[in-house]
């Protein structure tokens, strides 16, 4: 655990060391067009993914990458970790994210947000934020952008119910383009609150897509159940596998809440 405890410290540094330098290397791009500062977050992703590997022991899978649909796209995804908020950026074409507006008012990390174009959400504005939400989803999407939403609106530990919010059937369906759901099991080795780092295999499966078109009270069970299915089993696949290499699951697997 010493070890575990160790490489988990030197990663976290040379983490923020990247950050910082790839923050002011990107600078220029509030000058160039939106793909400059994607190649940037592409670089902060690839990086980041090398450093796991080499110093924490952390493998990541990308699984079903092939059934990611050309163009316009709404991709419903698992959320347990900031890894995943810049880790599937590479992936995408032209991706997009709804994440808290607070995230937005951070000096020059903010900046970036609003000139990759995300989409800031006030969650005390109640419906009036939704019909915001929506219409600027709607207008992403159409423009031809691949839009990903975290439904449960917050990070969730492995274990954890699921606490999916309807707010992204309603922009499913104003948006009438494929929902893409995603699964993972992140929580299990960059989980929240923490700055511990656990070795293991960190698996992102991307599902069947679903069409355009189906009514709610279709379209959200189908979701959840799509999605809670196939975390579970990388869930417990990745916990088996931690078991193996460090002799037990760390305490903050199967959490509540």
């Amino acid at each position: 655990m010493v070890s575990i405890f160790l490489r988990s410290l030197v990663f976290n540094v040379l983490f923020y060391i990247v950050f910082v330098v790839l923050a002011i290397v990107a600078l220029p791009t509030f000058l160039m067009p939106i793909g400059a500062l994607k190649s940037i977050v592409g670089l902060w992703a690839n990086t980041t993914q090398f450093l796991m590997r080499v110093i924490c022991n952390i493998k990541v899978e990308f699984r079903g990458v092939g059934k990611i649909p050309q163009g316009p796209l709404v991709l419903v995804v698992k959320h347990q970790s900031f890894w995943e908020t810049f880790a599937l950026v590479p992936l995408l074409e032209h991706p997009i994210f709804i994440l808290k507006r607070q995230l937005m008012r951070i000096p020059v990390f903010g900046q970036f947000l609003v000139k990759f174009g995300m989409i800031g959400i006030d969650r005390t504005a109640g419906v009036k934020a939704l019909l915001e939400m929506t219409r600027r989803a709607r207008s992403a999407v159409l423009s031809g952008r691949q839009l990903v939403i975290f439904p449960e609106g917050t990070r969730r530990p492995p274990g954890a119910p699921a606490d999916y919010k309807t707010g992204f059937a309603q922009i499913y369906s104003a948006c009438g383009v494929p929902c893409l759901p995603v699964a993972l099991n992140s929580g299990l080795f960059w989980p929240r609150r923490t700055f511990m780092r656990y070795p293991g295999t960190l698996v992102v499966e991307f599902l069947d897509p679903l069409p355009p078109g189906l009514p709610k009270d279709e379209f959200i069970p189908r979701v959840r159940d799509t999605i809670e299915e196939a975390t579970a089993r990388l869930v417990e696949a990745g916990r088996r596998e931690q078991e193996q290499l460090i002799g037990a699951a760390p305490s903050y697997v199967g959490a509540k809440g």
